[in-house]
């Protein structure tokens, strides 16, 4: 009896575990579980859509797979878009709906960024695909299995799996989501068929956050809410995070409190600088604008990103817009590699200094 439970102890701690992994990622065969064990965890897998019906938006591509798979008729899918817009989701409610309580016995669910090598393709993934399917129903006949982050796999890896998804097709299909389809080879591109999942429409994410606020009785003002999708840029599962950590550090969730809790610059806050860009001299520009990012803790990653739509709002000659897209495109890509964000302050404020003296030539 010991030995027994020693046994069950050893299977029941490794699930455990794994379950705990995808939680925390976000990802993964933990869509499947009931909302109610989800109370306290993240709201990203306690909404998640349980079926094809409640995905937010893609009505056009999720018709068109709950046809396929109504008809029996699955091809292998390759579903690409930015992160958060519905599509490990969408395969999960997929196979929801093609197995039902026979869902676990009937997948493979890898996620790509961890295991992405040619051994696990050639082991993991064809020892399930060549195995045969049991049918638990006239239109159940197949197995799945999901490769999520398949753009992270190895080309090694890919060329590999071309020769088992044609092997194998009869009793396997396969499904492959990626943020970047340009790093799927081509060879595995065309064995699927494509669905590109584009950023969430406002409206979309606007109709979701509100079903989720009624849910949890948040007190969140309407700006509040504009905020939220703002900053999303339709990516749903960002939508709810920062919707989530906001009613955590505020009950009443204002803008104001969202781009606080966030650390985004606020909306006065750009409108402030790009006025003492347009209108100081150097020295006073620079030094309004360093003494701003030190009170408020502003990064001049996120200004110059803010203030790329503002530049597009002021009226002023082509010319000169393209000359101040193009310098900020230039920061910001000098950003990313951690440069010296005072050297790049200078840079920016070159740009508009140089702007604000075209437009002065061209008035006169």
């Amino acid at each position: 009896m010991a030995e027994d439970a020693v046994a069950a102890m050893e299977v029941d701690e490794p699930q455990q575990a794994a379950k705990l992994t995808a939680a925390v990622k976000g990802k993964g065969k933990m869509g499947v579980v009931s909302q109610q064990q989800f109370t306290g965890g993240p709201w990203v897998e306690k909404y998640r859509p349980a079926s094809l019906a409640d995905v937010a938006a893609h009505r056009d591509i999720i018709d068109t797979i709950d046809r396929l798979t109504g008809e029996n008729r699955l091809p292998h899918l390759l579903l690409y878009g930015p992160p958060g817009t519905g599509k490990t989701s969408t395969i999960l409610a997929v196979a929801r709906k093609l197995y039902g309580s026979y869902y676990q016995n009937m997948i493979l669910e890898l996620n790509a960024s961890d295991d992405r090598g040619i051994d696990v393709v050639r082991q993991q993934v064809q020892d399930f695909a060549s195995t045969q399917s049991i049918s638990f129903g006239p239109k159940v006949n197949v197995k799945l299995v999901i490769l999520d982050e398949a753009d992270a796999m190895t080309k090694e890896a890919q060329f590999s799996l071309r020769r088992i998804i044609e092997k194998y097709t009869k009793n396997t299909r396969f499904c492959l989501i990626c943020n970047y389809v340009s790093k799927i080879i081509p060879a595995l591109q065309s064995r699927c068929t494509r669905f590109r999942f584009p950023p969430l429409a406002a409206a979309h994410v606007t109709d979701r956050l509100r079903y989720i606020i009624q849910q949890e009785n948040l007190d969140v003002t309407d700006s509040g809410l504009g905020a939220i999708v703002k900053l999303s840029n339709g990516d749903m599962r960002k939508a709810l995070n920062i919707l989530q950590s906001g009613q955590m550090a505020s009950p009443h969730l204002t803008a104001e409190a969202v781009y606080l809790c966030t650390g985004n610059p606020m909306p006065k806050d750009i409108e402030q600088i790009a006025f003492w860009l347009l209108n100081e001299s150097f020295s006073t520009s620079y030094q309004k604008i360093s003494e701003m990012k030190t009170r408020k803790g502003l990064a001049l990653f996120d200004v110059v990103r803010e203030l790329q739509p503002f530049v597009f709002s002021i009226d002023m000659p082509p010319a000169v817009r393209i000359q101040l897209i193009d310098a900020l495109a230039d920061i910001e890509y000098r950003l990313a590699f951690g440069p010296n964000e005072k050297l790049q302050l200078g840079a920016l404020l070159s740009a508009f200094t140089h702007a604000r003296t075209t437009l002065v030539a061209a008035a006169q």
